[in-house]
């Protein structure tokens, strides 16, 4: 049977009408909506006042996205936030959507995505629409500005931050915001458990705090508690929006693997598990966090391992699965510098309890993964942003600026000097 053969202009004919049939379908399927009353989105919205500013905040479900977009963005895998802000005080304010999200996408970004092929005048109407409906700044004095900030997709309920800069002046605030259509999946919950008040020793003093620290289980285990898993290199301590804020505004969101439910610590899978990816996707750092018995002065204390898959940014096609990268302190010592930038981080301290690990006698985890470790967990306590460098109180626990390489000493023949 010979092949069927086109020439050059019934190609370009056949070319020409699904241009056409593209154009005709774009125009036809895109009106300007005439229902974008934000009312339903205000009803439900969780708010909350500060020095002379009242925030609102709310997150579009699909059908108010149909009704304001004329389409459901959120498909597109854009989850779009209104925020409405009534600016009281006597200077104008500047809302920093890289707070809402280092990597929200711009008004006219995501009308392209609806654009089609020829779209002319109807495109144009698009990326008017979308702009007339993206939150505008500053907010003068006085006055109150709504709109939709376009961001990443979080899982119920969403830590929206909303920073308000003005001179000499930020006015930051965290809100937990419900999300509509979001499936309840309570292995993601923000606060999975909860010990009795006769369970919870508060220690006031950083000395007692230390000793606790250092008392935690140096790793997870499996269920069984027969195996040792991933070390337990980092402690958090704070309120759950200063940590959360800190974390959303270093790119970290939840993401729970089916692999983070092997690992267990005080008898139960973590509390919390969050990422960060790097480019295109890659795989990069992973927080999995326990609730612990313990608080500083009422605030939470959380126990967390921080971890980066073999291969980072070069592994191929998620080929190396959860395979923990050795070097497991470069990991957390990435997260206390990433920290550092994120405006959140009031003290660093380090504390023995991981047992320490040398190259040349490393341990293992659950899939039998090599790593090593100098045995401290990096204590950061967390407050209302903004701190600066400056802010930060480094502790005089464990002198960590001070250590020798273990790994490197030990394979020298140091280590028993």
């Amino acid at each position: 049977m010979s092949a069927l053969r086109w020439s050059p202009r019934a190609l370009r004919n056949a070319t020409a009408s699904v241009v056409l049939l593209l154009v005709f379908a774009g125009c036809a399927t895109w009106t300007v909506p005439t229902n974008i009353d934000d009312a339903p989105l205000r009803e439900r919205a969780i708010s909350a006042t500060k020095q002379d500013v009242h925030v609102s905040a709310a997150v579009l479900s699909s059908a108010d996205s149909e009704r304001m977009f004329g389409a459901d963005i959120n498909k597109t895998n854009v989850q779009p936030v209104w925020i409405e802000v009534q600016n009281r005080t006597s200077q104008p304010l500047w809302l920093l959507q890289s707070g809402t999200d280092p990597d929200y996408f711009s008004p006219l970004e995501v009308a392209w995505s609806m654009h089609t092929l020829l779209g002319g005048a109807t495109n144009a109407s698009i990326d008017n629409h979308f702009n007339k409906l993206g939150f505008k700044s500053p907010i003068p004095a006085g006055e109150t500005h709504a709109g939709i900030v376009f961001t990443n997709p979080d899982r119920d309920p969403k830590l929206v931050n909303i920073d308000l800069f003005g001179s000499k002046t930020l006015v930051p605030f965290s809100l937990f915001v419900p999300v509509p259509d979001d499936v309840p999946d309570n292995r993601i919950a923000l606060t999975l458990f909860q010990y009795p008040d006769s369970k919870i020793a508060d220690y006031h003093d950083l000395a007692s705090l230390r000793g606790a620290l250092e008392r935690l289980p140096c790793c997870a285990t499996d269920q069984h508690e027969k195996t040792s898993a991933d070390p337990l290199n980092v402690v958090v301590v704070g309120s759950l929006g200063d940590i959360g804020a800190a974390l959303v505004r270093r790119s970290f969101r939840r993401n729970l693997r089916e692999s983070d439910l092997d690992q267990w610590v005080f008898g139960r899978k973590p509390d919390v598990v969050v990422r960060k990816e790097a480019q295109a996707g890659a795989p990069a750092t992973s927080i999995r966090a326990w609730l612990t018995p313990i608080r500083f002065n009422g605030a939470l204390v959380y126990v967390a391992q921080v971890g980066r898959p073999v291969g980072g940014r070069f592994a191929r096609g998620g080929a190396t699965g959860d395979i923990l990268q050795r070097d497991v302190d470069e990991a957390r010592n990435f997260l206390v510098q990433d920290m550092m930038y994120s405006g959140g981080l009031d003290k660093l301290g380090f504390v023995n309890g991981v047992t320490a690990a040398p190259q040349a006698h490393p341990r293992t985890t659950l899939n039998g993964a090599p790593y090593q470790t100098d045995g401290l967990r990096a204590v950061m306590f967390f407050a209302t942003r903004p701190l600066s460098f400056t802010n930060v109180e480094i502790l005089n626990w464990v002198p960590y600026l001070e250590q020798r390489e273990p790994a490197a000493h030990e394979e020298n023949g140091d280590a028993a000097k």
